[in-house]
């Protein structure tokens, strides 16, 4: 959520970010914004007054009381009730413009970075780092990952159709053991890089979603347990459990960076989505991820994003695929990001990219709603805020399968050997 005082102090900054962002009616809603907040101050001021005031003649009406003048009293007493009515008005109004301004400032996306390009779709991202090396050449008859799946045994999409619904599929065999090793394997690195290892609720609150700014801008996108007295969220990323460790705490300067990471199953509804570029793996409802999580100093946190992307790089590279680096532009930037990069990893058999990771810096935008503060001399300041993926297994497997497909079977990268105990996977049919 973006300060009021930024909204106030740098509102020009801020119309040319979200300018970036195609907002639209973005300087009348933060003129009713700086608008509601004025109100919200003069009727506080007010109603603090009247507070003074009630409390002052409360204790006039006590002393006439006790010196035995009530019809003073009294008529004192009368004033007390005439002024206890105003702050009940004053109060009424003040919840009335509270939650209209909160409101408001949930609806405001974050201002993106200066870096970040303008831009409305995918096509207008910036390719911040190239892919140089020559893309790999398969053998004719090579086929994609969902063809693959049923003759390696990898996954069943019609099994899990059966158990719960189209989007969920089934991993069995060396499929499930893929996964299993892929999931140690990023977490393995990302503890050696420093994090530290937790492993998450799948559910969370209201509040928790609202809290990284899943609510209200993804609400259609998550599934809603509600009903028997629940009300959870099922996570669409370990993101939002794993920042939340750290709501309303207030960090010492030495604790930085904090840096978690976690696997968990993550779950979104991809409402919209159809068509033959979601087929298999390339868009599900339910699928494995490892994320990373930052918590910085302001001064630090885009020097630790590159750290982040560079990390992120470098499980990639072990994995031996080829890919790319996207810098989002402002149109295709995440309601709560203040620059993100997104990795591409090149599909063989469907020759296209396929987005596997996006890392990002919200700046203070999460830190504002999870009141994550650290102490500086003068006083408690915001955080900031970074996550991204260490990595998600769909495409990563479909990657895998695609690209290294040969007569003998699907070879595999030689950092997985050791988490799999096999060098290559083999035909079940």
């Amino acid at each position: 959520m973006l300060l009021l005082n930024t909204l106030r102090n740098e509102k020009a900054n801020v119309l040319a970010g979200l300018a970036k962002r195609q907002v639209p009616d973005a300087e009348a809603t933060i003129d009713r914004i700086i608008a509601l907040d004025d109100r919200r101050k003069a009727v506080q001021t007010s109603t603090d007054s009247l507070l003074a005031e009630r409390n002052k003649l409360s204790g006039e009406i006590g002393k006439l009381m006790k010196a035995g003048k009530r019809e003073e009293g009294n008529a004192m007493r009368d004033s007390v009730n005439a002024i206890k009515e105003e702050i009940a008005k004053g109060e009424e109004e003040l919840d009335t413009v509270k939650t209209e301004l909160e409101d408001l400032l949930l609806t405001l996306p974050n201002v993106p970075h200066d870096l970040v390009p303008a831009g409305v779709t995918e096509e207008d991202n910036e390719v911040f780092l190239p892919y140089n090396g020559e893309l790999p050449t398969l053998p004719e008859g090579a086929k994609p990952h969902w063809e693959l799946a049923d003759e390696y045994g990898i996954f069943d999409l019609e099994l899990g159709v059966k158990t719960t619904g189209a989007g969920f599929p089934v991993f069995t065999g060396q499929g499930a053991r893929l996964a299993r090793g892929l999931v140690n394997y990023f977490l393995d690195r990302n503890t050696a890089a420093g994090y530290t290892e937790f492993q998450p609720p799948l559910l969370v609150n209201e509040a928790t979603a609202r809290a990284t700014g899943q609510l209200p801008d993804k609400e259609g996108q998550m599934y809603h347990i509600n009903g028997n007295g629940d009300d959870f969220y099922l996570i669409p990323t370990a993101e939002v459990p794993l920042t939340n460790l750290y709501r309303d705490v207030i960090l010492e300067e030495k604790d930085f960076p904090v840096k978690i990471t976690g696997y968990t199953p993550c779950f979104r509804r991809e409402a919209g989505s159809y068509g033959a570029h979601v087929r298999g793996l390339n868009r599900v409802h339910q699928f494995d991820k490892v994320e990373i999580v930052q918590i910085a100093h302001p001064e630090k946190s885009y020097e630790l994003l590159d750290e982040m992307v560079a990390h992120v790089g470098k499980l990639l590279d072990e994995l031996g695929l080829p890919f790319r680096i996207l810098r989002l532009c402002g149109g295709d930037l995440g309601f709560t990001s203040a620059m993100t990069y997104d990795f591409e990893v090149w599909s063989a058999a469907q020759q296209r990219w396929l987005e596997v990771s996006s890392v990002s810096c919200f700046e203070t935008f999460q830190s504002n709603r999870l009141k994550l503060r650290y102490r500086a001399e003068k006083g408690t300041e915001l955080a900031h805020t970074l996550n991204g993926s260490a990595l998600a297994l769909p495409r990563i497997i479909a990657a895998l399968l695609e690209n290294n497909q040969t007569e003998e079977g699907v070879t595999l990268p030689e950092v997985l050997h050791g988490y799999l105990g096999m060098t290559k996977l083999q035909k079940v049919v």
